[in-house]
């Protein structure tokens, strides 16, 4: 483990796993890329991420497919969900967490680069959307089967309907895609799933 820095892609479970974060004893992984499609919740109602649908998928049916050793070496922790820095849509209360999404300040200003003036100082012709030029774009795109996409983060949209999420080319997306129906018109939501998680080192 001494040779794992973050960036460094390890195995765990069934995927691969890139590190964001490496502390004494432990380290913070996302899966490199998106393993699933799903919707944020299972009805189109205002919710937040202590009652979605995904968080209880995460921590229970996708949690139960870890070996019993692998499930030994998951943290549980304690999240944070603040609201919108946008709209103030409300994040909810703090959840216990052993799988988890990101919240928009992590995926914005700690691990793929520090994008927080967007975040706390956006122009004035940003409404819905951070800069599609922002440098550290790049570092947040993902594949699902090979093919760009996007992925949802747990933070609330611009209404409790919707949940922020990254584009395909990597921009956020602050305003949020719906939580059941996402973008698409047949009312199939292809929202990408990539779970993150403590693991004991």
């Amino acid at each position: 483990m001494d040779d794992i820095t973050t960036g460094s892609t390890i195995p765990f479970g069934l995927y691969s796993w890139r590190v964001l974060d490496t502390q004494k004893n432990r380290m913070l992984v996302i899966t490199e890329d998106i393993i699933d499609q799903r919707p944020y919740h299972d009805a189109y109602t205002d919710i937040t991420w202590a009652d979605c649908a995904l968080r209880k998928y995460l921590n229970g049916e996708f949690y139960n497919r870890f070996s019993e050793a692998d499930k030994a070496k998951i943290i549980p922790m304690e999240n944070k969900n603040p609201d919108n820095e946008w709209y103030k849509t409300k994040g909810g209360e703090y959840t216990r967490d052993k799988i988890f999404l990101l919240s928009v300040e992590e995926a914005v200003c700690k691990y793929f680069g520090d994008s927080s003036s967007k975040l706390y100082s956006p122009g004035k012709n940003q409404r819905y959307w951070f800069e599609r030029k922002d440098e550290n774009n790049i570092k947040r795109k993902a594949k699902y089967q090979g093919r760009g996409w996007w992925w949802w983060l747990r933070s609330p949209g611009r209404l409790g309907v919707k949940a922020v999420y990254i584009h395909g080319d990597g921009n956020i997306g602050i305003q949020g895609n719906n939580i059941l129906k996402g973008n698409i018109a047949d009312g199939r939501c292809t929202g990408g799933v990539r779970p993150a998680l403590w693991l004991k080192v």
